[in-house]
C-alpha cells in the first residue's frame, strides 16, 4: 500500500502524481489529507506538496526543487542561480524563479518565491547527478544579474559573485547579450567584465565587441553614481571596485 515511504522518495509532488501511484483520485486525496493531518506532508502551494523529514521535522524538498516544481517551465536564475552554484556571498530568503508561465509570488517555510518573466530558455541546464533542478548556466546567470541588479542583491553582491569565478565562455556571454540586444546591457556588461577579463579569461575581442554595441548615450550604472568613465560612457559609483576585496585592480 502506498504511503509516506513512497511519497517521501519524491522531493515534491502533485496530486496527479499521487494518483498515478495509487490509481484512484479519491484514494490519492484521502492519503494526502491523512498524512497532512499527521504532520507528514505539507502543502507548498496549490497542487504542490512535499513530505516532512521524520528526523528533524524539516521539509524534504529544497528551495531549488520547490522553485523548479512550480510549473513545467520554471527554473532558478539570478542570485538564486549563484547560490545554487555555491558562488553567492550571501544566502537570501528570496528565490528568483524564471518561468514562461506566470505565477503569483508566494511564501513557504520563510522563503519568498518570486516570479521573473522568462522570454528565452537560452542556456537553461539540468545539472548532472541531480533530478528536478533547472538552472541558468553561469554565463547566463552573470548576464541576467548585470541586467537586473535588483535581483542580485545590488552591485556589491554582483561583484562579489563575479570575483569568485575563474572562467567564463565568451561565446556564451555574447550569445546571451545578443539575445537581449540592449545597449545599456552591453554597456554595463562590457564595463564590469572588462575589469575582470584576466580572471575570467576573456579576450579583448569580446570587450571590443561590447563597445561597438553601447551607442552614444551616457547612462548611470546606479542611482548614486557620480564618476564618469569616458571609455564606456558610463557614470559609476566612486571607488566602485573597492567595494570588494577580490577581483581586478580598483578604479582609483
Amino acid at each position: 500500500m502506498v504511503g509516506y515511504a513512497e511519497l517521501s522518495k519524491l522531493n515534491i509532488f502533485s496530486m496527479d502524481e499521487v494518483y498515478d501511484l495509487v490509481g484512484n483520485k479519491k484514494t490519492a486525496s484521502s492519503l494526502v489529507l491523512r498524512l497532512s493531518k499527521k504532520g507528514l506532508v505539507k502543502k507548498i502551494r496549490n497542487n504542490l506538496y512535499t513530505c516532512v523529514n521524520l528526523a528533524d521535522g524539516s521539509v524534504i524538498a529544497s528551495r531549488y526543487h520547490i522553485a523548479c516544481g512550480i510549473n513545467e517551465t520554471s527554473y532558478i536564475s539570478h542570485h538564486t542561480a549563484f547560490e545554487y552554484a555555491g558562488m553567492a556571498n550571501q544566502v537570501y530568503n528570496e528565490v528568483y524563479v524564471s518561468s514562461k508561465q506566470r505565477f503569483s509570488d508566494f511564501k513557504f517555510e520563510g522563503i519568498h518565491y518570486k516570479y521573473v518573466a522568462s522570454n528565452t530558455d537560452l542556456y537553461v541546464i539540468e545539472p548532472k547527478h541531480t533530478i528536478g533542478i533547472r538552472v541558468t548556466a553561469l554565463e547566463r546567470t552573470v548576464v541576467d544579474s548585470i541586467k537586473d541588479l535588483e535581483k542580485i542583491g545590488g552591485l556589491e553582491e554582483l561583484l562579489n559573485c563575479i570575483s569568485s569565478i575563474h572562467y567564463l565562455d565568451e561565446r556564451m556571454l555574447k550569445t546571451c547579450l545578443d539575445a537581449y540586444n540592449m545597449q545599456f546591457l552591453y554597456q554595463k556588461a562590457g564595463f564590469i567584465l572588462d575589469h575582470y577579463k584576466y580572471e575570467l579569461q576573456l579576450s579583448n575581442t569580446f570587450i571590443d565587441y561590447c563597445k561597438t554595441k553601447i551607442g552614444k548615450s551616457t547612462r548611470y550604472l546606479t542611482k548614486d553614481s557620480a564618476t564618469y568613465d569616458n571609455e564606456w560612457k558610463l557614470v559609476i559609483p566612486e571607488g566602485l571596485f573597492e567595494m570588494t576585496e577580490q577581483g581586478g585592480n580598483p578604479l582609483v
